[in-house]
């Protein structure tokens, strides 16, 4: 039996639908047939070839790592999943035998392995992946939903460490994750959410997931109207995800005395602050936030979605075939800013 697998067959541009043999399973892995993948920015970055890629992947493999599909197959060891099980995926491979995996931190693992990064990855008919790996989810939970569960995951993360009951927010980057944690700081009783981006698609889609101001970085003045609409104050949390240096100094600029800072965005450049009046004075308390806590972040992910408290299905704006991938990497990269969540299926 053979399986189509998106591989990235060497270093470069690109990439190549191949035929591959089904995997072999280890006494703790499950084999999963899947039915719905997402593409994220790090695949973006791999199939491109940019630097950051060149320094962690390691060709040929598999890429692609948000996912949903049905358990197919599982090793003699396996326990919390069977057969018929619908399943997404947690990213992180973690060692279990580290300071942090002992302690509670798996997801910040010494000797991380990161799914379709260092191991093969989603995009693929059949993926095989450690136990580890797997959050079970109710049977009737629509694949496409079940795909963004890990990326969803990462704004729970970095926004439900707060407790943001009648506070005052500020998400800079309106991305997929931008709109998601706009939806969690809503949902958890932010009463002022300020959504900035550069983009107005971007803008007018963080509106519609629970936004109450809109500020677009490239014409309005960002920390005026902040400090506006916040009394003088300024704002009681700011969760950064752009990523971009000016975004994450303007955050802390608008952040009150007291505040606290989620930083969630990889910068692609060293980032300067001004310790002394940004954090010191200001007594700011700033978490540094990476994917998922294993696995109460998957318990919170999965209450928040599965109630129907938050609807994610807007931020899906195309859905392609696997076999359509040059078409759906493409749409992501031409037209970037004005796409949100990107299919691949099979």
């Amino acid at each position: 039996m053979k399986r189509r697998a998106l591989v990235k067959e060497k270093r470069g541009p690109g990439a190549v639908l191949k035929e591959l043999d089904i995997p072999t399973l280890g006494p703790k892995d499950i084999l999963v047939q899947v039915k719905a993948a997402a593409i994220c920015g790090t695949d973006i970055h791999i199939y491109e070839w940019d630097d950051w890629a060149a320094a962690r992947v390691k060709p040929p493999m598999v890429f692609g790592h948000e996912f949903c599909g049905e358990v197919v197959r599982v090793g003699q060891d396996v326990k919390t999943v069977k057969p018929g099980d619908l399943v997404a995926g947690e990213t992180h491979i973690p060692c279990g035998e580290c300071y942090q995996c002992r302690t509670g931190d798996q997801h910040i693992c010494q000797d991380m392995a990161i799914l379709g990064v260092h191991t093969d990855g989603a995009f693929t008919d059949y993926l095989a992946i450690p136990e580890i790996c797997t959050w079970r989810l109710c049977r009737d939970t629509d694949p496409e939903i079940g795909a963004l569960y890990e990326p969803f995951g990462v704004a729970v993360h970095g926004v439900l460490r707060h407790n943001l009951a009648g506070s005052s927010v500020v998400i800079f980057g309106c991305g997929p994750i931008g709109l998601f944690a706009i939806s969690i700081a809503k949902t958890a009783g932010a009463t002022q959410i300020f959504a900035v981006d550069l983009v107005e698609f971007r803008l007018d889609m963080a509106k519609k997931m629970g936004a109450t101001v809109i500020l677009n970085a490239a014409k309005d003045d960002v920390t005026t109207v902040i400090q506006e609409c916040t009394g003088g104050v300024g704002a009681d949390y700011v969760i950064e995800l752009s990523g971009s240096p000016p975004a994450i100094k303007q955050g802390f600029n608008v952040l009150r005395n007291g505040g606290a800072v989620s930083l969630v965005g990889l910068p692609s450049e060293e980032v300067s602050l001004d310790l002394t009046k940004d954090i010191i004075y200001k007594e700011a308390k700033v978490f540094g936030s990476t994917g998922r806590h294993m696995f109460d972040t998957w318990y919170k992910t999965s209450a928040l979605l599965e109630t129907g408290m938050i609807d994610i299905s807007q931020v899906i704006t195309h859905r392609f075939k696997l076999s359509e991938y040059e078409e759906a990497f493409r749409v992501l990269v031409s037209e970037g800013r004005e796409v949100g969540k990107v299919l691949l299926l099979p």
